[in-house]
């Protein structure tokens, strides 16, 4: 059985390009029945640019009713909070001890901010090693990640490698990267790729009537109503194909190049999709996010469980440096 192990980012409420993206494609791969995976929320990352604790803890909250409502099943795999497993903060400085100080000098997360270095706080410099010690302390086999985050992973396996060379025991396991090869890109309302830094998301989450002026708010182009119109250069019929069956998205190309269908017809039209396909999703995540109890639940059952493979894990390696 492969292990798998994947940090969930809590730097906000999940977006339709997370869910498509990233929480589908997790999900699925936790079914195979040949795995077994470590989802855990990534709130101590989260603390290099989110400062304000209320604004944390409602991220922890809607990213966990998020995976819950997609169907993540806790009780066959693993679901945490990483601040909840103080083990990784002491393996992060068993690690340090064994990180050069030129490998996180070239790191991206560090690299793409050093031109203004007033912003960067140590843990920003320091993130690729608490990423290590995420991985490393609960033995996983596969690390999914996107291609951006490939050379984090490189850094833990360098950095795994560098620890058992110094101790003289394979100590930590080496994990392998599962990246893959079609990831899926999820524009935003302004085309761009959709992320929060672009302040261009949409929340199929939201109450219907916010939903709604999210998807009014997506950029088209002044092509009359009455005018065809080019499906491949739109915005919305992207969006749209994502969410749609084959069926429903040639029904749509055929609207747009008939023309007497506007942009305005469209966003109806997908709003409707994203209502009727994610309701029962809406649903439940309206749920959890009401009974904040059953995420802490669910939370603290994974931590639980974690905490058996980490603490053995950290004995070896304190055990390998001579601490009690």
């Amino acid at each position: 059985m492969a292990r798998i192990l994947t940090g969930i980012q809590s730097s906000g409420r999940p977006h339709l390009g997370n869910i498509l993206g990233a929480i589908v494609p997790a999900i699925a791969l936790s079914r195979d029945e040949a795995n077994e995976s470590y989802f855990f929320i990534a709130d101590l990352h989260s603390l290099t640019s989110l400062k304000r604790a209320e604004e944390r803890k409602a991220n922890v909250y809607a990213v966990a009713a998020a995976w819950l409502a997609f169907g993540f099943d806790t009780d066959k795999n693993v679901f945490y909070r990483q601040s909840d497993l103080p083990e990784v903060t002491e393996l992060t400085w068993y690690l340090n001890c064994f990180t050069p100080y030129p490998m996180l000098a070239n790191a991206h997360s560090f690299k793409d901010k050093s031109d203004k270095l007033s912003d960067v706080n140590a843990g920003l410099f320091d993130y690729p090693v608490l990423m290590a010690a995420d991985i490393l302390l609960y033995d996983a086999d596969l690390v999914p990640v996107g291609k951006d985050q490939k050379q984090h992973l490189e850094m833990t396996r360098d950095i795994a490698g560098a620890f058992n060379r110094a101790v003289g025991e394979e100590i930590l396991i080496l994990p392998q990267d599962h990246i893959r090869k079609e990831v899926m890109t999820v524009p935003g309302t302004d085309g761009q790729k959709m992320s929060k830094s672009y302040g261009n998301v949409i929340d199929i989450f939201l109450p219907e009537k916010q939903l709604k002026k999210q998807v009014m708010s997506i950029e088209t182009d002044s092509t009359p109503l009455e005018a065809p119109k080019n499906p491949d250069t739109c915005n919305v019929f992207a969006l749209y194909t994502l969410v749609a069956d084959e069926k429903e998205t040639a029904e749509m190309r055929k609207n747009y190049l008939a023309g007497g269908y506007g942009y305005g017809h469209a966003k109806k039209e997908l709003l409707r999709m994203l209502l009727e396909k994610y309701a029962a999703q809406r649903s439940a995540f309206d749920h959890f996010m009401a009974h904040p109890e059953l995420i802490e639940q669910k939370l603290s059952h994974g931590a639980a469980r974690a905490r058996v493979i980490g603490q053995e894990v950290l004995a070896r390696v304190r055990k390998s440096l001579g601490y009690r």
